[in-house]
């Protein structure tokens, strides 16, 4: 099993989970009430905290207090099964329909295209990463052997800004809604690039690691 490959995809996954779950909680606060359709705001204008501060999401469950608890539901299912299960033969195909699951219960729009590298990175835990070998040098596969757990943070710590602001819109020196929601864009780009080299840096550590065996 690629160890740091599974650590990787468990860590991104889990913190989209939480993500998922954000938008679950807004929604289970808006009540027992209609969505009015497929596409609808997690977070009401009771609870949103700037004016763009909306946390878009579909559903199929024409309920908000439904599609908040299913998609908290679904949410605790993915950590759970990405910290114990996703190394399984099935792994990572019971974790797409868990992601499936949670977008089409409100877990928002944005993770899909975060949640997509990091379903495929997932299938190759167990596989010999032979393409991989070939595609990274051996010194370019040490550098990102090396800052792998620098890379894996920093895009954490881009992607937390980034769900900071998409909920609460604080931006020090910024009142401009427009000028936040481009910050919040270009911290989950800058954080998309660390997560794409961090998954690369597990493929060169794993490598490095059956190459000591």
């Amino acid at each position: 099993m690629n160890r740091t490959t599974k650590t990787t995809v468990s860590i991104m996954g889990v913190f989209f989970a939480i993500a998922g779950m954000d938008h679950g909680i807004f929604e289970m606060l808006q009540g027992n009430n209609p969505t009015n359709g497929l596409f609808v705001q997690a977070i009401g204008p009771a609870n949103r905290f700037w004016i763009l501060g909306t946390e878009d999401a579909f559903t199929i469950v024409p309920n908000f207090l439904v599609t908040g608890i299913l998609a908290i539901v679904f949410s605790l299912a993915i950590m759970v099964w990405l910290v114990g299960f996703i190394q399984t033969q099935h792994g990572p195909a019971i974790f797409f329909l868990l992601f499936v699951c949670l977008f089409l219960v409100g877990g928002g729009v944005g993770q899909a295209f975060f949640f997509l590298p990091t379903w495929a990175v997932s299938t190759r835990i167990n596989k010999p990463l032979t393409g991989w070998r070939k595609l990274l040098p051996e010194n370019l596969r040490l550098r990102l052997a090396k800052i792998w757990p620098i890379s894996l943070a920093v895009g954490l710590a881009f992607f937390l800004v980034a769900l900071e602001i998409a909920i609460f819109g604080i931006v020090p020196g910024i009142s401009d809604p427009n000028q936040k929601l481009y910050i919040c864009w270009s911290f989950l780009g800058a954080g998309l690039l660390a997560l794409l080299v961090s998954f690369a840096g597990g493929f060169a550590r794993d490598i490095q690691i059956r190459k000591m065996e």
